[in-house]
């Protein structure tokens, strides 16, 4: 069994100085969902994006150690665009 803090480590790996949270929604050690913001996604489509995380975690998903992982992804200025300011 993969844990979320096992997960996040592998795709922090893959994507030095990415943001990454990664949650058991379910706590089934299974089902995962995952917010990652990094600078490497400057510019490439969502599923480019996509393809750079589940890279990270291949084995795994392979394996059936991670049966599914709801994925958001995000480069840094569409990230930042994202946020609101509260005065």
């Amino acid at each position: 069994m993969i844990s979320h803090n096992n997960i996040a480590q592998l795709i922090s790996a893959a994507l030095p100085n990415a943001k990454v949270q990664v949650e058991d929604p379910n706590q089934d050690g299974q089902h995962f969902s995952a917010i990652v913001v990094a600078e490497q996604f400057e510019g490439l489509s969502m599923i480019k994006q996509h393809k750079l995380v589940y890279g990270a975690i291949q084995e795994h998903l392979d394996t059936g150690a991670i049966h599914a992982l709801q994925l958001k992804t995000y480069s840094l200025s569409q990230w930042q665009s994202m946020q609101v300011q509260v005065l």
